[in-house]
């Protein structure tokens, strides 16, 4: 979950918003090249599943600040 200062952050600069959506985007594409090609055992895929759902839910915020910003 972002938090709050961040958030306020992005909302005031489109160049820390645009950051924080690439870092995100990165994250969770290496995320899921992970889950598809690990050996990890159950326990560990569910917890970087859920942290992937948590970023997309994060990145989802962030396109709404941005498209509310253009």
């Amino acid at each position: 979950m972002i938090d709050k200062l961040t958030l306020e952050q992005c909302k005031r600069d489109g160049k820390i918003l645009q950051l924080k959506i690439k870092n995100l985007e990165h994250g969770i594409r290496e995320a899921e090249k992970m889950i598809s090609e690990s050996q990890m055992n159950e326990e560990a895929l569910t917890f970087l599943r859920r942290k992937v759902a948590e970023s997309n839910q994060d990145l989802s915020v962030l396109y709404l600040i941005d498209t509310t910003n253009h």
